[in-house]
């Protein structure tokens, strides 16, 4: 198996080499590979063609679901080539996170379909809810690529319930909301904080098991593959549990070579 990694503006949060030295670990004998970008050096036209196409993906409203064929603005086209270039970074805007899978999976080379391509984003993603016709933001889609967004660790799982309750009368007293998070310090993931390494090595697993079972998750709450809704779970299941993987895919990855530990469940 090959493990192909990409940084697309994710390396401010997350140190990519660390979570491929992790993989190759974890793997035994996959080959893992990081490739500084999923877009490389592309000519001006090319540029403007993904850019056009990546900024059509940009949701307005969450309850509005964009439709394939929106023809986006001038100024967003010339906001994702300079992301593409590297001049800028993904601040504050959603995207749809099945049609960025899809654009990035145009990129990738046909040849390469067999590897398990994994794209860290700082980008922010959202999927479609057809139940409640409203976008809800994302961690992680796997696929062919699994696309990673750091941003979507920090964002996507919910806070603890009284952190909103109380936020609300941060907002309402006009009270400094960095107050609040020092309260709440250490019950969830924020922007810079050295947990998203770590945090970012267990949805690289669940990328691969993807790959080798068809299925990314787990149910056992301590076990990295937990497909965890709160951040409350997210760090338990990532940091807390006291074990890595769960009896049955402890045996999944003794299978393909790595070294994961003997497994302790408490």
């Amino acid at each position: 198996m090959k493990v192909i990694l990409y940084d697309e503006g994710a390396s401010g949060e997350v140190a990519v080499e660390e979570i491929s030295r992790y993989l190759a670990r974890k793997m035994g004998r996959a080959e893992v590979e990081i490739k500084a970008t999923p877009l490389p050096n592309l000519a001006e036209d090319k540029i403007f063609r993904y850019a056009a196409s990546i900024a059509a993906t940009k949701i307005g409203q969450i309850d509005k679901k964009i439709v394939s064929g929106h023809v986006p603005l001038p100024g967003e086209i010339e906001y994702e080539k300079r992301r593409i270039s590297g001049r800028t970074k993904a601040f504050g805007v959603i995207y749809d996170g099945f049609y960025l899978q899809g654009i990035f999976g145009e990129i990738i080379p046909q040849e390469g379909l067999d590897s398990v391509h994994i794209i860290f984003t700082n980008r922010l993603f959202a999927t479609w809810d057809e139940g409640n016709k409203r976008y809800h933001l994302r961690t992680s889609l796997y696929g062919i690529p699994s696309i990673i967004s750091t941003s979507g660790l920090i964002e996507a799982p919910a806070k603890p319930r009284q952190y909103y309750l109380l936020k609300q009368q941060y907002e309402r007293l006009g009270r400094d909301l960095t107050e609040l998070k020092e309260r709440f310090k250490g019950s969830f993931l924020d922007y810079g904080d050295r947990r998203l390494t770590e945090v970012a090595k267990g949805y690289a697993m669940q990328a691969v098991f993807y790959s080798l079972l068809g299925d990314p998750f787990c149910q056992d709450k301590g076990c990295r593959l937990y497909n965890a809704h709160w951040q409350e779970e997210l760090i338990f299941a990532q940091l807390e549990s006291g074990y890595e993987f769960c009896r049955q895919h402890t045996k999944v990855l003794e299978r393909v070579g790595g070294d994961s530990p003997v497994f302790h469940h408490t």
